[in-house]
């Protein structure tokens, strides 16, 4: 079986190694011309630290990650609200791990090009269109035509693969969050393994964690309207003025952290609207579907948007292999990630400063997949 995979992000790349750890062989097509490490942090929550681990990427991810053991709720005068354990210390089998987006898909590149072959991954070759026959898939990219029997759209939030499939009205929905997000050089806070959150006011938000060395991954996420259509003018992955981003938390009193030092030790600052799309009822059709963030774009709380494109490709795999094909793909993924889409939302429903209802929802995300265990 010949698969073709549009998007060389975590998603694309992990399913591409889960194939082939199956016997499935498959070609990943990118349409950036050159892949290097960039953005910002990610965290992966165990069930997903244990699909890499048993594709043999363990202890590499572990040796560019940080491990949490705790996630911290303050408020901005510095007071703890609660304390959660994470990973291991959180009972599980496997870490949570926290780590640079752009080193997780270095590694996770690297592993497919030494597995399957350096043109296992095409660069510069976006897709075009594509045609389903009775018996393959006729795929165009701006690199030449590839024929496989499936095709798997992991292209991201704006994915062509999914407008192609999708023609009718599929917004992206605003939550009415504007988050400003960077990656700073310092040592990091407290013990070096604590997740914080930590609540201002008028329902102003700073998510902070260490992810490997000497990197701090932050959020600021500040509520502007209440949740809707995104507006056309939204700022995507733009650059946002540091010194107006850390004025937001010049008010608050945290002993373990200096709010405009973390800012100012970033070497960029951008700017993101939050957005999911409502869940589709099915992903694709008998030999095109879509995977991560291409089927299923959503907050990003609780750590969910990275670990569930890791769950797709192991599940796409799995499913492949037991001869179940893309409907026994969508019958598994499509109701688990659609439960996961309206449980992020419920972060962003009522009062911010309901600390039950917030630690409730992060504690079903996150520990959700009792398998990890």
């Amino acid at each position: 079986m010949d698969i073709v995979i549009a998007g060389a992000g975590i998603g694309g790349l992990t399913a591409a190694l889960a194939l082939h750890a199956r016997g499935i062989r498959a070609t990943v097509v990118e349409s950036a011309r050159e892949l290097a490490a960039l953005g910002v942090g990610i965290n992966l929550l165990p069930h997903a630290v244990r699909e890499l681990t048993q594709l043999g990427l363990g202890e590499d991810l572990l040796a560019i990650s940080a491990t949490p053991a705790v996630i911290d709720f303050y408020r901005s005068d510095g007071t703890l609200l609660f304390r959660e354990p994470r990973g291991i210390e959180g009972g599980y089998g496997y870490p949570q791990c926290s780590v640079h987006r752009g080193r997780l898909q270095m590694l996770l590149l690297d592993a497919v090009r030494a597995r399957l072959g350096f043109d296992a991954v095409r660069t510069g070759a976006g897709v075009v269109d594509f045609v389903e026959t009775a018996d393959a898939v006729h795929v165009q990219t701006r690199a030449g035509d590839f024929t496989a029997e499936l095709f798997v759209g992991a292209d991201g939030v704006h994915s062509m693969v999914r407008r192609r499939l999708h023609r009718g009205p599929d917004p992206l929905a605003w939550s009415g969050v504007r988050m400003f997000r960077g990656a700073s050089r310092m040592t990091p806070f407290l013990d070096g393994r604590t997740m914080a959150i930590v609540k201002g006011q008028s329902g102003v938000e700073l998510v902070i964690y260490p992810i490997g060395g000497d990197m701090v991954n932050w959020v600021l996420q500040l509520p502007e309207t209440d949740p809707g259509p995104l507006p056309g003018d939204a700022n995507w992955n733009t650059p946002a003025d540091p010194a107006a981003v850390a004025a937001h938390m010049s008010g608050w009193h945290l002993d373990w952290l200096d709010t405009g030092e973390l800012v100012a030790r970033s070497p960029a600052v951008f700017e993101y609207p939050m957005v999911d799309r409502e869940p589709l009822p099915h992903w694709g059709t008998q030999r095109v579907t879509l995977l991560g963030d291409a089927a299923h774009p959503m907050y990003p709380v609780g750590a969910n948007g990275g670990s569930q494109a890791i769950l797709d490709a192991s599940a796409l795999a799995d499913e492949l292999a037991a001869g179940r094909g893309l409907a026994g793909y969508e019958a598994h993924r499509v109701p688990e990630t659609a439960a996961v889409v309206y449980a992020n939302r419920e972060m962003h429903v009522g009062d911010p400063h309901d600390l039950g209802r917030v630690t409730a929802t992060y504690r079903k995300n996150t520990l959700a997949d009792r398998s990890s265990r």
